[in-house]
């Protein structure tokens, strides 16, 4: 449907050891051997028509594909309860009025029509949107507020209102989607040293927080957006070395940073000294050491979620943890809290690779802290 930000595509590898042709809209500026597409076009494969609807807004190139007047691949535009974000690849609000007139003609489509969108909730290329894999146009026609919104302006104003950062690899990105295409990676090799590469420890965070390598930091992969969470934290072009437990980790830690575009994994530890720990705090224990003056805390949240923040706190968001924070003294103990506990652990480890004295909370986030801060009026409307 368009040329990803997000991930390198899988249709490129498909492509390339298959043999098979690929086909996309001529404004993609595809560098790999393509059919170019336009408005209008009519794919026949056997007995199934694919009608091309281009449909920018996401990105300039975006195209659905009418599957036999009976279904649409909506891709990156409309998607189960929500909207394609309009800012990867030109300004937010020019992409935004380019949406607004690609879903207007995606409504036009039959009621019956079923809907397959290509991504669910959890996605950073869209907002609203459900985990739910298909729909259909009735059921978003009546149900969903990107369809219900008449008015070009109050569109564009509320989807050009962008909170969730955009992912700092979508350059790199487009670049690989665009070609030629990139060939499947050799598997990862064993390494008896990191080097000067990041070590990213994979485990589950209870196993990281028991003992790690000294100067690893912690990315679970059971923790979900482990890829999303490596882009934001790696910096461009860095090596990189993986700490697992298993094979299959090891493999799947390696295909999750390829699909983002990091494609310089040095290799795995295959043997590795774990001698540090990390202090994890329960949320239901945060209140009393929160009080004591000694103590920083580092939320780690997004700006869009803090609509309760806690008074004694530095504002750091997780995706740039890896930066220089005057802010922090390394001779006092440091509180990292989130909303639930994943981003501060990962942070808390960036945090104590860089010689602060850092602890993660767990169990729990700064919206659980309300009734326990009820009395002392700690918590605070932003």
């Amino acid at each position: 449907t368009h040329t990803h930000a997000d991930h390198v595509s899988g249709h490129g590898r498909f492509a390339l050891e298959h043999g098979v042709p690929t086909s996309i809209s001529r404004l993609a500026g595809a560098e790999y051997p393509h059919d170019p597409l336009d408005d209008g076009d009519v794919i026949t494969v056997g007995s199934v028509s694919i009608r091309v609807v281009t449909t920018p807004g996401h990105r300039p190139e975006h195209c659905a594909y009418v599957i036999n007047e009976q279904k649409v691949l909506t891709g990156d535009s409309l998607f189960v309860g929500g909207a394609a974000r309009p800012d990867l690849a030109v300004e937010a609000t020019e992409g935004a009025r380019d949406l607004y007139a690609s879903l207007k003609r995606l409504a036009e489509l039959p009621d019956d029509v079923e809907v397959f969108p290509g991504h669910v909730a959890g996605s950073l290329c869209g907002t609203h949107m459900s985990p739910e894999r298909s729909t259909t146009i009735g059921h978003e026609r009546a149900s969903n507020e990107a369809f219900a919104i008449d008015d070009l302006e109050t569109f564009v104003h509320q989807s050009a209102d962008i909170k969730v950062a955009r992912p700092p690899t979508t350059a790199l990105v487009v670049a690989l989607n665009r070609g030629p295409w990139v060939a499947k990676p050799d598997p990862t090799p064993p390494l008896e040293a990191p080097g000067d590469a990041l070590m990213i420890d994979v485990r589950p965070l209870s196993d990281y927080a028991k003992r790690f390598v000294k100067g690893s930091i912690s990315i679970p992969l059971d923790a979900g957006s482990f890829g999303t969470r490596a882009a934001f934290l790696l910096r461009e072009g860095e090596r990189v070395v993986i700490v697992a437990m298993t094979p299959e980790q090891v493999h799947e830690a390696s295909w999750r940073l390829w699909a983002v575009g990091k494609l310089d994994i040095a290799g795995y530890l295959s043997h590795a000294e774990v001698t540090e720990e990390l202090p994890l705090v329960h949320i239901l224990h945060f209140p009393d050491l929160y009080m004591l003056d000694v103590v920083q805390v580092v939320d780690v949240r997004e700006p869009a979620e803090r609509e309760r923040v806690l008074v004694k706190s530095v504002a750091i968001p997780l995706r740039e943890i890896r930066g220089d924070h005057p802010d922090l003294d390394k001779s006092r103990p440091i509180l990292v809290i989130c909303e639930s506990g994943v981003r501060a652990a990962i942070a808390a480890s960036v945090l104590l690779s860089k010689g602060y004295i850092a602890r993660a909370v767990v169990g729990g986030g700064v919206n659980d802290l309300d009734p326990v801060f009820a009395v002392s009026g700690a918590v605070a409307n932003s």
